[in-house]
């Protein structure tokens, strides 16, 4: 990856949420969604989130186009902190970066067209002067991901969920992006309708030279579509490489545990499943130590004191864990 241009800088990027309690004479309690979170993401490249329901990975990618304020950190844009910009600088550096959401129903205006839904952000943005290349442009953008001029002026419930996603894609590409984060863009589909979604994925980031930052549950998923797949666990970042490797070689106890949970591709295959017992901890209130400590078979009793950095371990392999030397 040394020859790529790293497009996002991520570093220590942390995410607090209050939660008021029912007293009022209480003060209100800190959910650390995000915990120092520290990675490049590279030009061109699939960069893949994965981690169980509640680990943060939702909240990081929200983060990225600032739905979500970040609590700390810094998070740069071609070498630009875009976090603390607004207004006109804001709008411009959200051209640039665009989401696709989990639910492809709930993110479409139900009384507008596809037509509409993929002019609307060209509107915002001023893209485009005339309405009729909006339309034309629509059109196009429709036709790329893989629908027609009759599906133009019919509305979200007409669409299946795959065609809806197709649209909301669209949309994102009306902008021109330079880096799209995909939150579950799959999830809420059929099987057979995730590949093809997956495909239009993958023949989308070769004619546009796009980047994305995937997030994703399903680790057949992010195999698939990714070049880098970091693990998250807690909102902690635990483990980074390159796609291949990681299922090849994991390092980090939770990341061996997590892919223990593949199906074998044949009856003759024999896999060890990893389970980790003990109760997952409460991202409320203070934080101490690795997050996996009370779960782990490995753990000592520096891992109950101290949370470990992520660090590179072999070439362009980084971990988070005490097993591993400096």
């Amino acid at each position: 990856m040394d020859e790529k241009k790293v497009i996002l800088k991520i570093q220590n990027l942390s995410k607090d949420f209050k939660i008021k309690s029912r007293k009022l004479s209480e003060k209100p309690q800190i959910l650390h969604a995000l915990s120092n979170v520290s990675l490049d993401v590279y030009e061109g490249e699939t960069l893949g989130i994965i981690g169980e329901s509640g680990c943060g990975k939702s909240t990081f990618g929200k983060c990225l186009v600032q739905l979500h304020k970040p609590t700390s950190g810094t998070l740069e844009y071609k070498g630009e902190n875009i976090l603390g910009l607004k207004g006109k600088e804001l709008k411009k550096i959200k051209k640039d970066i665009q989401m696709v959401f989990q639910d492809p129903f709930s993110s479409l205006d139900p009384r507008m067209t596809a037509g509409k839904l993929v002019e609307e952000p060209m509107i915002a943005h001023k893209v485009l002067d005339s309405k009729k290349e909006r339309s034309e442009r629509a059109l196009e953008l429709l036709k790329t991901v893989g629908l027609d001029i009759q599906h133009v002026h019919r509305y979200p419930h007409e669409f299946s969920g795959g065609q809806r996603q197709r649209i909301n894609i669209a949309r994102a590409l009306s902008l021109n992006p330079k880096l799209i984060v995909c939150d579950e863009p799959v999830s809420a589909l059929d099987v057979s309708i995730q590949a093809q979604v997956l495909n239009l994925f993958n023949k989308l980031q070769k004619e546009y030279g796009l980047t994305y930052v995937f997030i994703s549950h399903d680790l057949s998923v992010i195999k698939h579509i990714s070049d880098r797949i970091a693990i998250m666990y807690l909102g902690s970042i635990v483990e980074i490489c390159e796609a291949g490797k990681l299922y090849r070689n994991p390092l980090h106890p939770y990341t061996k545990a997590l892919l223990s949970s593949i199906p074998p591709e044949s009856p003759l295959e024999k896999r060890e499943r990893i389970v980790l017992k003990g109760e997952i901890p409460s991202p409320i209130g203070e934080q101490k130590g690795c997050p996996l400590a009370g779960r782990c078979e490995f753990c000592q009793e520096r891992c109950k004191q101290e949370k470990p950095e992520l660090k590179e371990i072999t070439d362009k392999h980084k971990v988070a864990c005490f097993l591993y030397k400096d």
